[in-house]
């Protein structure tokens, strides 16, 4: 399953208000919590998941390096490694999913086109006099 990574999520968020990451993020520390600052807040632990990730897959790499005897002692370090790297994984995609559904549930609304000046409706036409239809004596 493909997950959208934390630069596209930012690409995202931009598209939908319009400005950079950078200058929203100003702009949400300015402004009671709401949508944008849960939204910036999904983002960055999407990209702390991304950056954990790296860590602990390189973690493992040096640990499972070809020229390295692997010991009782490191075994102990490969599997808590490998646990690591999972739960940053499980979390990644939890975030990756759950942004991307709040995003898929925003659009943008494009800015109000102003309207015509319509024309007013035409006066109502005057009511004519009641005519009395009882005869004069």
């Amino acid at each position: 399953m493909s997950h959208l990574t934390s630069t596209e999520i930012a690409g995202r968020i931009e598209d939908l208000y319009g400005a950079p990451l950078a200058d929203l993020e100003a702009h949400a520390q300015d402004q009671p919590p709401g949508l944008l600052s849960a939204l910036l807040g999904m983002h960055d632990d999407l990209a702390l998941a991304e950056r954990s990730i790296d860590v602990h897959r390189e973690h493992l790499a040096r640990l499972i390096h070809p020229e390295r005897q692997i010991g009782r002692h490191e075994v102990s370090h490969l599997l808590d490694g490998s646990r690591r790297l999972a739960e940053a994984v499980a979390i990644r995609d939890v975030q990756a999913k759950s942004v991307a559904a709040v995003l898929q549930s925003l659009a943008r609304v494009p800015a109000p086109t102003p309207s015509p000046p319509t024309a007013s409706p035409p006066l109502p036409a005057p009511s004519l006099p009641a005519q009395n239809t009882a005869h004069s004596r």
